[in-house]
Formats: C-alpha cells, structure tokens, sequence
C-alpha cells in the first residue's frame, strides 16, 4: 500500500491540477476542429491521455530533479528524494506510462501517430532545460501545446494553418502560469542552480506575465475569427480577461504563496474557454 502511495504522489494523480492544465486546451482544440461534439472515442482517448502523458511527465521531471529536490523545502518529501521509489524504477514507470498512452494513439490515424513521437520527446525533454535555458517554461508550454495538432490531426487527419494561433495561445498561457508557479521556488532555484523565467525577469515579473496574458487574450480573440465563434466564447472571453487582471495585481505583492495560488487558479481561465466553445457550438 506504502508502494502504491508513492506511486500516486510520484504521478500527481492527488493534485490534478497539471491534468486540467494539459486536458482544456486539448478539449478546445478537439471541439474547434470537430466544429461541434468530437467523436466519442477521439474524447475517451485524448482524456486518458491528458492523464497518462501529465503522469509520465511528473515523473520524468523528479527523474531529472532527483538530485535537486532533496534540497528544496517544496519537494524534498518527493518519493525519489526519498528513497521510495528508486530512479531505475521510476524510468521504467515512464516507460510503461508512454506506451500505454502510445496504445491508446495506435487506435487513430497515421498522421497524430507520427506527432505523438514529437509529444513523448517535448515530455522527455523539458525537465532538462531548467539546467541550460531560463525558459524551461516555453519548453513546458511546447510539451502541453502539442496536443493541439494531435487533436487536429485525428479529428482532420491534416493541419490547417488555424491550429498555429490555438497553439500559440496555450503554449504562452503555460508561460503565464509556470511562471506564477517559479516565483514560490526562485530562491531554491538559485540555491541549487535552477534556472526559470521567474529568475530571468526578476522584478519585473507580473508586468512581463501581463504582456503574456494581453497577447494570448488576443490569441482567443483571434480565435472567435478563425471558427466562427459567437456570445458565448466572447462571454468567456470577458471572463478570462477578468480573471487576467485580479491576477495581475495579485502577483504585484510580490508573494510567493499568492502566486501559487494564481497558478493554482489559472485551470479555470482554461476551462471557462473551454465552457464558451463547447455552449457556442452547441447552439
């Protein structure tokens, strides 16, 4: 039982918070491209793997921090940093995690089989990034991003050039809340030699996340053009436009609790998008 405690804390699955973060955007992207209700399969598929390539992700990300996380107050009771779960263990969990998820994607076509390799590589590689780049966050964005053409290409079986823009918009919206999240960790991070975009912009964080929420606010905007969105998707706009300032000014005390409770919000901006479109093309 012990075992399986460690199991669960290694992949998250008691905070779902990174699910939603990852399951929104795809859900978005798979009403957009389906332009109403997606195939009931195409649903089941892209919920479960939201869930597994989230899981897979939390554990090659302590695989990677293994040697980091021991020393930092927020994940040092991790089940790596403690011992629990070996890293030889916890490779083979990743392992078995993607190709169930890579099962699952050998039930569609031949084009978002060919993507989800690109999926699997962008999860592997982000944990690494905060070691060489002060934007892992972009990395992060890129990873939870991919399932925008994913979707497109099992619901179309092609890309058209309207996935780009639906991409944008969640790739810089992880830019938002991943850093809101860094700024609880910077002083570990520079401790241990972490690098974030908390760290890279400083003092000047809230005003350079507020530049990203103005420009993916934009991005949905354009987004009501590009799929013939009506009231509902804008009344969802209005929303998240809302919840974009209080967050600013939030992140202006300058706290790293109320900053994680930003990121700890964000799921709803994603969700109230998500909530437009599905009313929008329901009516």
């Amino acid at each position: 039982m012990n075992k399986i405690k460690a199991y669960i804390a290694l992949t998250r699955l008691d905070r779902p918070i990174g699910i939603y973060l990852v399951l929104w955007p795809a859900l978005w992207a798979l009403w957009l491209a389906s332009d109403g209700f997606p195939n009931l399969w195409l649903l089941i598929v892209f919920i479960a793997g939201a869930v597994l390539m989230r899981s897979a992700g939390c554990v090659i990300n302590d695989y990677a921090d293994r040697n980091f996380d021991g020393h930092v107050q927020r994940t040092c009771r991790r089940p790596l940093a403690t011992g629990e779960i070996s890293a030889k263990q916890a490779l083979l969990f990743f392992a078995v995690l993607c190709l169930i998820a890579f099962g699952l994607v050998l039930t569609l076509n031949v084009l978002t089989i060919v993507l989800s390799f690109v999926a699997v590589a962008l999860a592997a590689l982000y944990p690494f990034m905060k070691r060489h780049t002060y934007w892992p966050q972009a990395f992060l964005g890129a990873a939870f991003a991919w399932a925008i053409p994913m979707a497109f290409a099992a619901v179309q079986n092609e890309l058209p050039w309207q996935v780009w823009p639906v991409f944008a918009a969640t790739m810089i919206w992880s830019l938002i809340y991943d850093t809101a999240y860094a700024v609880g960790d910077k002083e570990d991070d520079l401790k241990i030699g972490v690098k974030s975009t908390a760290i890279l912009f400083g003092r000047y964080t809230p005003e350079i996340i507020a530049l990203f929420q103005l420009l993916m606010w934009l991005l949905l905007l354009w987004m009501a053009e590009l799929f013939t969105l009506g009231w509902p998707y804008y009344v969802s706009l209005g929303v998240v436009a809302v919840a974009f300032i209080t967050h600013f000014f939030q992140l202006k005390k300058n706290d790293s609790d109320i900053a994680f409770r930003v990121f700890l919000q964000n799921h709803w901006i994603g969700l109230a998008v998500l909530i437009g479109i599905v009313i929008d093309k329901a009516l």
